[in-house]
């Protein structure tokens, strides 16, 4: 939470309780917040409501994870509870970051078989520093193999990892089953519904500090928008008090003031905004109608202003290039094909994304996107690509800095969890990659928990490889750990690519001869052109290949001649298995309809050949 400067100790409004909801991936934040909203009265009993409610991006619904920060409100016990939900993945952590500004507490979600992940620690640093009050809730406890006291204990271990102050330690403990909509504070005598973890918010999570009376600052934490009302600012109000017309000034991130007026005020009711008069300190509201007004500006008094310090974000540290699409079939499907389109695009997702940077290159067709990693950066591609836009990606690049005349790169913290028979080759990749264990725990399960720390660089195309030699049973999670010295080369794909040497429609006999090669990526029927990348070579070096090649006809009949060709189904890339796949000298070409793969240089002769 951003540091008041007319800091007040007093209650601003007993009836309110602002909370975030923290997880790791997949642990049930987003059920829990569903069963919340049923059981608060938020909903008719006859009234249809989607699952997982809180993801309305389709995005969101297809991967099962949540994107970005949403709000939501219940009403219990004549208290409403403001509810923030967070992404779990630690690429959106600054979707995090800045949601924590706006709550007095946090709901920790954990797993009650996997226990803390590395982002349920990154999630939990940061609000313990911003001191808000922890309530622990282990859900799924209905899991087989769930493990509730071992978990628990690994919790305790984390917040004295953290450094957690003696009252943060205190935290209460709840036991859920968030799917069933279940909560209790002791399993030996389970509750039939969630009163008390409602309960346990109204007890713990304090109520928001302010005061009523001082000039106002409200903080501008997250962005909306409406085809009606234009931008919406979610804020939360620290002090004073905000009406309907009042004259208002913009303390923007340069400290320019901007006089304003508030023509919209909403407040959070369930999913819905529902128009307020009024609103005072302790409130989370939105404003809307201010045109150009962005993430950690400060609404504040026009006649005294106090803006609030900005927000502080952690530094992005992987990059991309984006460039128009220059390949010879572009504009055929995208609806914006040009730099000036991809460069508003861009500009627009800085305004509500503030863990992305933009950087110029020498090209004006080209920019360079620097995010917290490479699910970040492929979200906003697909985002981009379902809104019609054609561009070409290069390969994700790390972030370096220059300490003490000598160059730093970006460390993770990644965890790996293998069933025992795959430890070796998961822990023979990593060490490939320049990464050192620093723990393995064996449940006595069957699976076994491996802790490393790698150079950012080292899991760029690692994900595909480690699903691959794990069967897809593996599970990795990754976070920034901090900047070392540079860890020397590390070895890129060691396989080459077959390239089509001439444009066309792929056939199914070319397709054939060429199986033995190697890995196909396309069918029979494609459109392709010189340049464009068909397969994966079993060796190092690139390959030209005819995969146009039509079998000669002839009057003779062989015996064989009409044995049916049985081809290898292709592998398919997504679009992250595409950026993944990729070397330097390659790009990812993305269409509404189509992803491809291809070379920078599209001319065989124009291009360095790799040879083994």
């Amino acid at each position: 939470m951003p540091e008041h400067r007319t800091a007040r100790p007093s209650v601003a409004n007993p009836a309110r309780r602002n909370i975030a909801i923290i997880a790791h991936v997949d642990h049930g934040k987003t059920t829990l917040v569903d069963a919340l909203l049923f059981q608060s009265g938020t909903f008719r009993a006859n009234e249809r409501v989607a699952e997982r409610a809180m993801d309305s991006i389709d995005l969101e619904r297809e991967r099962g994870i949540t994107i970005m920060a949403k709000n939501t409100a219940v009403h219990y016990g004549g208290v409403l509870i403001n509810i923030v939900d967070t992404p779990g993945h630690a690429d959106f952590g600054g979707e995090v970051e800045r949601t924590l500004s706006m709550v007095d507490g946090v709901l920790l979600l954990v797993d009650a078989s996997e226990g803390p992940l590395p982002q349920t620690r990154y999630v939990l640093r940061k609000a313990l520093e911003r001191r808000l009050s922890p309530i622990v809730v282990i859900n799924k406890i209905d899991r087989q193999d769930a493990r509730t006291k071992e978990v628990l204990n690994e919790v305790y271990d984390l917040f004295i990892d953290l450094d957690a102050t003696e009252e943060q330690l205190d935290f209460p403990v709840l036991y859920t089953n968030a799917r069933a909509g279940t909560s209790t504070r002791d399993l030996d005598t389970p509750s039939p519904d969630l009163r008390p973890l409602f309960d346990a918010v109204l007890a713990h999570v304090p109520p928001p500090a302010g005061d009523a009376g001082a000039p106002l600052q409200m903080f501008v934490a997250n962005l909306d928008s409406s085809d009606y009302v234009g931008r919406i600012a979610v804020c939360r109000i620290f002090n004073g008090r905000v009406r309907l017309g009042d004259q208002v000034a913009i303390s923007k991130v340069d400290g320019v003031l901007q006089p304003t007026r508030v023509t919209k005020l909403f407040a959070f009711d369930g999913l819905k905004r529902i128009d307020v008069e009024e609103a005072a300190a302790g409130d989370i509201v939105c404003v809307a109608g201010i045109a150009d007004i962005t993430i950690g500006e400060t609404i504040t008094d026009a006649e005294h202003p106090d803006p609030l310090p900005p927000l502080a974000i952690d530094e992005p540290t992987v990059s991309m290039i984006f460039g128009v699409n220059t390949s010879p079939m572009a504009g055929r499907d995208g609806q914006f094909v040009t730099s000036r389109q991809l460069r508003d695009r861009l500009n627009k997702e800085l305004l509500g994304n503030v863990s992305i940077r933009l950087e110029d290159t020498d090209s004006p067709e080209q920019i360079r996107v620097i995010g917290r990693g490479e699910l970040q950066l492929s979200i906003l591609i697909e985002m981009m690509r379902r809104e019609g836009y054609e561009l070409q990606v290069s390969r994700p690049e790390i972030v370096t800095r220059e300490v003490k005349g000598k160059v730093v790169e970006p460390v993770e913290s990644l965890t790996i969890d293998v069933p025992e028979v795959h430890q070796g080759v998961v822990i023979a990749q990593v060490g490939s990659r320049r990464g050192t264990m620093t723990r393995m725990v064996n449940h006595g399960s069957g699976r076994v928990r491996l802790e490393f720390e790698i150079p950012t660089r080292g899991l760029i195309g690692f994900r595909s490889q480690f699903l691959t030699d794990t069967r897809g049973t593996g599970i990795m999670n990754h976070l920034f750990h901090e900047w070392q010295p540079w860890f020397g080369p590390i070895p890129a794909r060691a396989t080459g690519a077959l390239v089509a040497d001439r444009a066309g429609v792929s056939t199914a006999y070319a397709i054939y001869n060429l199986q033995e090669r190697g890995e196909i990526f396309i069918s029979p029927g494609t459109q392709v052109y010189e340049g464009f990348i068909v397969g994966e070579n079993a060796r190092a070096n690139d390959l030209d290949v005819n995969v146009t090649k039509e079998k000669k006809q002839t009057n003779m009949r062989a015996s064989t001649a009409d044995e049916a060709i049985r081809l290898v189904p292709p592998r398919v890339l997504g679009l992250e298995q595409a950026i993944e796949f990729i070397n330097d000298d390659e790009l990812v070409e993305v269409t509404p309809k189509s992803i491809r793969v291809r070379k920078r240089v599209l001319a065989a002769n124009m291009r360095p050949k790799n040879r083994e």
